[in-house]
Protein backbone atom coordinates (compact mmCIF):
# COMPACT_ATOMS: atom_id res chain seq x y z
CA UNK A 1 0.00 0.00 0.00
CA UNK A 2 1.14 3.38 -0.69
CA UNK A 3 2.11 5.92 1.83
CA UNK A 4 -1.29 8.06 2.29
CA UNK A 5 0.47 11.64 3.33
CA UNK A 6 -1.38 13.95 0.03
CA UNK A 7 -4.40 16.45 0.44
CA UNK A 8 -6.58 15.81 -2.96
CA UNK A 9 -8.67 18.95 -3.15
CA UNK A 10 -11.48 18.22 -5.47
CA UNK A 11 -13.63 21.23 -7.23
CA UNK A 12 -15.38 22.64 -10.40
CA UNK A 13 -12.95 23.34 -12.03
CA UNK A 14 -14.69 25.49 -14.46
CA UNK A 15 -15.72 27.68 -11.53
CA UNK A 16 -14.05 27.29 -8.63
CA UNK A 17 -10.46 26.47 -9.68
CA UNK A 18 -9.51 30.20 -8.45
CA UNK A 19 -10.15 28.59 -4.88
CA UNK A 20 -7.46 26.02 -5.42
CA UNK A 21 -5.42 28.33 -6.91
CA UNK A 22 -5.30 30.58 -3.57
CA UNK A 23 -4.95 27.59 -1.24
CA UNK A 24 -1.66 26.73 -3.05
CA UNK A 25 -0.68 30.38 -3.19
CA UNK A 26 -1.25 30.36 0.55
CA UNK A 27 1.13 27.05 0.95
CA UNK A 28 3.60 28.92 -1.25
CA UNK A 29 3.46 32.55 0.68
CA UNK A 30 6.18 32.00 4.15
CA UNK A 31 4.09 34.71 6.05
CA UNK A 32 1.48 32.51 5.93
CA UNK A 33 0.76 29.29 8.23
CA UNK A 34 -0.66 27.09 5.83
CA UNK A 35 0.23 23.63 4.12
CA UNK A 36 -0.74 20.87 2.59
CA UNK A 37 1.07 18.03 0.31
CA UNK A 38 -0.82 18.82 -2.86
CA UNK A 39 -2.04 14.92 -4.29
CA UNK A 40 -2.60 17.51 -7.64
CA UNK A 41 1.55 17.17 -8.57
CA UNK A 42 1.60 13.33 -8.20
CA UNK A 43 0.69 13.16 -12.29
CA UNK A 44 -0.23 15.53 -14.97
CA UNK A 45 -3.82 15.30 -16.46
CA UNK A 46 -3.56 16.56 -20.45
CA UNK A 47 -6.53 18.31 -22.40
CA UNK A 48 -8.55 15.29 -24.65
CA UNK A 49 -7.64 12.49 -22.30
CA UNK A 50 -10.72 10.22 -22.21
CA UNK A 51 -12.49 9.62 -18.73
CA UNK A 52 -10.84 6.17 -18.61
CA UNK A 53 -7.72 7.95 -18.63
CA UNK A 54 -8.43 10.99 -16.76
CA UNK A 55 -9.72 8.30 -14.03
CA UNK A 56 -6.90 6.07 -13.65
CA UNK A 57 -4.88 9.44 -13.39
CA UNK A 58 -7.48 10.80 -10.57
CA UNK A 59 -6.96 7.12 -8.54
CA UNK A 60 -3.46 7.39 -8.25
CA UNK A 61 -3.66 10.20 -6.76
CA UNK A 62 -6.50 9.34 -4.29
CA UNK A 63 -4.68 6.25 -3.59
CA UNK A 64 -1.78 8.59 -2.05
CA UNK A 65 -4.46 10.74 0.09
CA UNK A 66 -4.63 11.29 3.34
CA UNK A 67 -7.87 13.80 3.35
CA UNK A 68 -10.10 15.08 -0.03
CA UNK A 69 -10.95 18.30 0.38
CA UNK A 70 -14.08 19.06 -1.48
CA UNK A 71 -14.58 23.30 -2.58
CA UNK A 72 -18.42 22.98 -2.52
CA UNK A 73 -19.16 26.09 -4.95
CA UNK A 74 -23.04 26.61 -6.72
CA UNK A 75 -22.59 23.96 -9.06
CA UNK A 76 -21.27 21.12 -6.75
CA UNK A 77 -24.51 19.58 -6.10
CA UNK A 78 -24.91 18.67 -9.55
CA UNK A 79 -21.61 17.64 -10.54
CA UNK A 80 -21.43 14.03 -10.78
CA UNK A 81 -18.91 12.84 -13.86
CA UNK A 82 -15.52 13.47 -11.36
CA UNK A 83 -16.22 15.19 -8.19
CA UNK A 84 -18.88 12.99 -7.13
CA UNK A 85 -16.83 9.94 -8.46
CA UNK A 86 -13.31 11.29 -6.09
CA UNK A 87 -16.20 11.71 -3.57
CA UNK A 88 -17.41 8.61 -4.00
CA UNK A 89 -14.05 6.48 -4.06
CA UNK A 90 -13.12 8.53 -0.48
CA UNK A 91 -16.14 7.34 1.02
CA UNK A 92 -15.52 3.53 -0.10
CA UNK A 93 -11.74 4.25 0.81
CA UNK A 94 -12.25 5.65 4.76
CA UNK A 95 -10.40 8.79 3.91
CA UNK A 96 -11.18 11.66 6.11
CA UNK A 97 -13.10 14.37 4.17
CA UNK A 98 -13.26 18.43 4.60
CA UNK A 99 -15.93 19.77 2.90
CA UNK A 100 -15.15 23.41 2.00
CA UNK A 101 -18.38 26.18 1.61
CA UNK A 102 -17.16 28.53 -0.65
CA UNK A 103 -20.19 30.92 0.47
CA UNK A 104 -19.17 31.03 4.02
CA UNK A 105 -21.42 28.65 5.16
CA UNK A 106 -19.99 27.17 8.21
CA UNK A 107 -21.87 24.33 8.33
CA UNK A 108 -23.32 21.47 6.08
CA UNK A 109 -25.04 23.49 3.43
CA UNK A 110 -28.28 21.34 2.11
CA UNK A 111 -28.47 23.61 -1.02
CA UNK A 112 -24.66 22.98 -2.39
CA UNK A 113 -23.52 19.96 -0.78
CA UNK A 114 -23.18 17.10 -3.26
CA UNK A 115 -25.68 15.05 -1.94
CA UNK A 116 -23.72 12.17 -1.80
CA UNK A 117 -22.15 13.79 0.90
CA UNK A 118 -24.64 15.09 3.29
CA UNK A 119 -25.00 12.09 5.48
CA UNK A 120 -21.58 11.13 5.02
CA UNK A 121 -18.73 11.67 7.94
CA UNK A 122 -17.39 14.22 7.27
CA UNK A 123 -16.18 18.03 8.46
CA UNK A 124 -18.29 21.32 7.23
CA UNK A 125 -16.47 24.33 7.33
CA UNK A 126 -16.57 27.60 5.60
CA UNK A 127 -13.68 28.71 3.06
CA UNK A 128 -10.56 30.30 4.93
CA UNK A 129 -6.60 29.67 5.62
CA UNK A 130 -6.99 29.39 9.51
CA UNK A 131 -10.07 27.08 9.35
CA UNK A 132 -8.71 24.53 6.52
CA UNK A 133 -5.33 24.76 7.98
CA UNK A 134 -7.13 23.61 11.56
CA UNK A 135 -9.18 20.89 9.55
CA UNK A 136 -6.10 19.47 7.56
CA UNK A 137 -4.57 19.15 10.82
CA UNK A 138 -6.93 17.69 13.13
CA UNK A 139 -9.91 16.35 11.06
CA UNK A 140 -7.98 13.40 10.25
CA UNK A 141 -8.02 11.82 13.76
CA UNK A 142 -11.54 13.17 14.12
CA UNK A 143 -13.01 11.24 11.50
CA UNK A 144 -11.00 8.05 12.53
CA UNK A 145 -12.55 8.44 16.42
CA UNK A 146 -15.77 8.81 14.83
CA UNK A 147 -15.77 5.69 12.85
CA UNK A 148 -14.52 3.71 15.26
CA UNK A 149 -17.68 4.67 17.61
CA UNK A 150 -20.39 3.75 14.42
CA UNK A 151 -20.86 7.72 14.05
CA UNK A 152 -21.67 9.25 11.11
CA UNK A 153 -23.07 12.04 9.70
CA UNK A 154 -22.14 16.01 8.79
CA UNK A 155 -20.11 17.59 11.40
CA UNK A 156 -19.26 21.29 11.96
CA UNK A 157 -17.55 23.83 14.27
CA UNK A 158 -18.12 25.91 16.76
CA UNK A 159 -18.14 29.21 16.13
CA UNK A 160 -15.88 29.89 19.06
CA UNK A 161 -13.43 28.29 17.31
CA UNK A 162 -13.72 30.23 14.33
CA UNK A 163 -12.93 33.16 16.86
CA UNK A 164 -10.23 31.82 18.75
CA UNK A 165 -8.25 31.13 15.37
Amino acid sequence: MAYTNKTYVCFDADSDIHYYRLMTAWKENDKIEFNFYNAHEINNLRDGSSETTIKAKLRERLQNTKVLVVLIGKKSANLYKYVRWEIEWAIENNIPIVAVNLNGTKQMDPLYCPPILKDKLAIHISFGQKIMDHALNNWPASHLSHRKANETGPYSYKDSLYFSL
